[in-house]
Formats: C-alpha cells, sequence, structure tokens
C-alpha cells in the first residue's frame, strides 16, 4: 500500500510527462491541465491504497481514458453546437433556438386561445347531448364509435343482435345530428 507520501512524490514526478502527453493529444492547455488534474484525483481517491509499483499503469490508463472521455464530450458537443448555430442570426446576441420553431399547423400549439375555447364549449355540448341520449342508444353509439369495437363486439358485450345495435347507433347519430345542427354545430 502506497503512503501519502509515495503518493504525493509519484504524482509531483508524473505531473509534467503527463502535461505534454495531453497537450499533444488535444492540443489545448487549459483543456490538457484539467484532464491531468482530474487523473490525479481519480488515482489519489480511487486508487491510492494500491502499492507504488502499480500506480504508474493506473494513472496512465485513467489518463487515458480521461483523454477519450473529452473526445467524446468534445464531439457531442460540437453536434449540437453546429446543429443549433446553423439556426441563428450571426448579428442577434440573445438568439433562442425554440423560438425559431414554428407549431405545426392543426397542433394544439398553433391553436389560438380562442380556438381553444370554442373547441371545448363544442365537445362539451356534444357530451351533453350524449347523455341525453336513451341509455341503449348511449350504449351502442359510445362502443362502437368511441370505445371503437365493432357490430359484433358491441352486440356481444350488449346482449342483443347485431341488426339492434345497428338501429341504436343510427338513432343515436341522427338525434345528436338534429341537436349539434339546432345549436348552429357542424362538424
Amino acid at each position: 500500500m502506497a503512503s501519502d507520501k509515495e503518493l504525493a512524490d509519484f504524482l509531483a514526478g508524473v505531473e509534467r510527462r503527463a502535461f505534454k502527453q495531453t497537450v499533444y493529444a488535444v492540443r489545448d492547455d487549459d483543456a490538457s491541465l484539467d484532464i491531468v488534474q482530474d487523473a490525479m484525483i481519480k488515482l489519489a481517491e480511487k486508487y491510492g491504497d494500491r502499492p507504488p509499483a502499480e500506480l504508474p499503469l493506473l494513472f496512465q490508463r485513467i489518463l487515458q481514458n480521461a483523454t477519450h472521455d473529452y473526445f467524446r464530450r468534445a464531439k457531442v458537443r460540437n453536434t449540437w453546437v453546429s446543429l443549433f448555430s446553423s439556426l441563428g442570426n450571426a448579428d442577434d446576441d440573445e438568439f433562442d433556438p425554440l423560438e425559431t420553431f414554428e407549431a405545426q399547423q392543426g397542433s394544439a400549439g398553433a391553436e389560438s386561445n380562442e380556438r381553444k375555447l370554442e373547441r371545448e364549449q363544442i365537445l362539451q355540448s356534444i357530451d351533453d347531448e350524449i347523455q341525453k341520449l336513451p341509455a341503449r342508444q348511449r350504449e351502442a353509439f359510445l362502443m362502437r364509435y368511441w370505445e371503437d369495437m365493432d357490430v359484433a363486439e358491441t352486440a356481444a358485450a350488449m346482449g342483443c343482435s347485431e341488426g339492434s345495435v345497428k338501429t341504436h347507433c343510427s338513432r343515436a347519430t341522427h338525434t345528436l345530428a338534429q341537436a349539434l345542427k339546432a345549436k348552429g354545430i357542424t362538424l
């Protein structure tokens, strides 16, 4: 097990070489200092209790991994920067890429507040009229058109014939159409 003195002596002896090695790899002095410092901290925290003979190989592996991590992060960062920089205006310091995206036509984001309120009122009117239907018509209508069940499934669930389901659905749709038309709602 390496003592604190042996670990400190090892780090002091390897510091300059590790920095030069990293500068050659990343070509940035500040980034190289960060990488070497992170590698030294990791060695001291995770492997400081190892024998002094193992420290050089462990440190080299940690330093190489830290350098690879730097390149991975840079690649991801550059990808996003290049994607967003193509959206911006070079003269605009306060550029926000999210402001450049418009809501897709027909989506909830593109809908005005007035239109949202109108749509909610229409849906409430439809719901009110559905509640006024006789129970069997309402049941058949909801199963067929809202639950998307076919005629046979609806008949089995209601315990009646397929013809009865068709009749109930037909009457329900005609009643709803007339009630909504009277309110001025056309779909």
